[in-house]
């Protein structure tokens, strides 16, 4: 893909993407007035902002969205069949403490043990939280994302989020099983924007699993989400991300955001195995003193597949650690983008950060980039990045077979191999044998 972007066809936002299509949205799904204003002034910000292009070029330069015309895409009216198939994954009722599920946007099922509510934990849908809660939602919602960032797509999500996810979890609370939400787009042609809210009061400990899946065929679709993680004192949060868009969707402009304050945890991992196209940002802010962010990543691009990772380890306090680890793998003609920076402001003395990316190209015309970057302003530190590219080597293919393994069975142990410093750090047996499975379909492929 070129670095090009086409203005025009960006600029005509019909069905559905429009303003109308905000006030509309706003009033099916009930949002209280303040929430309606700030619907209204991100519509007001992303028609006032440049492209992505423009204002984040450097950002933006190996990913072409030219061909990506948002007047082609409507925001889905109907509750379309989800998968049935979630259990498989994730267990029964009692391997987890709730689940939240949404399709089309739309809010769909819910259902939490009775230990969340005598906890105070709120795990529940979005939209009905801004009702209920109305305090909590408002102080939170989007307020890692100030002003937008100034991004286009960013305004566009404030604008026209929906079938979005509101935990919080109140001072001191443990939640010992996961909690789950699931996000499916089944109508072809659609836009999806949902956004993830979790808030972890001082103390407190809690693991989400969120899934993102969508109709393997039809036109074209439109996924741009948002998660925030705000994590206060001493809090400690898991969480996983599992893509598995269909082949025709364009994931553009997804933001993972999380707020770290003083010795709190986060451990994530984010799983990209789908889309036609897939652009997020993974950001950990390290706020607070004695801080701690593990960011864990896995990508797989098989046919035309372009998945661009832009990954952000920033140290704002002395006595801070991040360690992340991204690592993926390309064939066919699939292309994969890895930019990671640490930033370490001047005050974040005793800084400990640590930055790998490793990739491994399964085909000829395939393709991998690595740029792994530092911006360090404190002179008491210690950072290390690197990442590296290689290709399969046929001498351990070979040898392999001649222990009677066919090559396709050879390949897939080099990858799962591989893969493995990922699937040993994935808490979840089940989520850790349904990626495994997945990995071995998509080389089958």
């Amino acid at each position: 893909m070129t670095d090009r972007a086409t203005a025009p066809m960006l600029a005509r936002t019909t069905g559905g993407l429009t303003l109308a299509g905000v006030e509309a949205l706003s009033a099916r799904l009930d949002d209280p007035a303040w929430l309606r204003d700030q619907r209204l002034a991100a519509w007001e910000a992303y028609e006032r902002l440049p492209l992505p292009a423009v204002t984040y070029a450097e950002a933006w330069r190996r990913t072409d969205i030219s061909g990506l015309d948002l007047g082609a895409f409507v925001l889905p009216e109907r509750r379309a069949e989800a998968p049935r198939d979630l259990a498989a994954i994730i267990g029964g009722p009692e391997e987890r403490a709730g689940l939240i599920a949404h399709a089309d946007g739309l809010f769909t099922a819910a259902g939490a043990n009775e230990a969340l509510a005598s906890q105070g934990v709120i795990f529940s849908d979005l939209s009905a939280a801004a009702t209920a809660h109305p305090d909590l939602v408002r102080e939170h919602l989007m307020s890692t994302i100030s002003q937008w960032d100034g991004h286009k797509f960013r305004a566009l999500h404030g604008a026209l989020w929906s079938g979005g996810t509101f935990l919080y979890v109140p001072r001191g609370a443990e939640v010992t099983l996961p909690l789950v939400a699931q996000t499916w787009l089944g109508t072809p042609g659609a836009a999806i924007l949902p956004h993830a809210l979790v808030v972890a009061e001082e103390g407190s400990k809690v693991t989400l699993l969120d899934f993102h899946g969508s109709t393997p065929d039809g036109d074209r679709s439109l996924a741009c989400g948002a998660t925030e993680l705000i994590l206060r004192s001493g809090a400690q949060v898991r969480y996983v991300l599992v893509q598995e868009w269909g082949a025709p969707m364009w994931e553009v402009a997804s933001l993972i955001r999380a707020h770290l304050d003083r010795d709190a945890t986060l451990h994530s991992l984010v799983v990209a195995l789908g889309g036609g196209l897939v652009k997020v940002d993974v950001e950990s802010q390290l706020l607070g003193a004695g801080a701690t962010s593990e960011m864990l990543g896995l990508y797989f691009g098989t046919g035309r597949q372009h998945i661009d990772f832009h990954t952000l380890q920033e140290h704002r306090a002395p006595h801070t650690l991040s360690d992340l680890l991204y690592r993926g793998a390309v064939k066919d003609t699939a292309r994969a983008i890895f930019a990671g920076l640490i930033r370490v402001d001047k005050g974040a003395q005793k800084t400990n950060a640590f930055q790998a990316n490793r990739n491994l190209i399964l085909s000829g015309g395939a393709r991998s980039d690595s740029i792994p970057k530092l911006e360090i302003l404190a002179n008491d530190l210690r950072c290390t990045h690197g990442s590296a590219t290689s290709r399969l080597n046929e001498e351990h293919i070979f040898y392999l077979m001649s222990r009677g393994l066919s090559r396709a069975q050879a390949t897939f142990m080099i990858v799962e191999g591989f893969f493995a410093d990922i699937f040993d750090r994935i808490p979840t047996e089940r989520v850790r044998a349904h990626i495994q499975q997945r990995i071995a379909e998509k080389m089958a492929a």
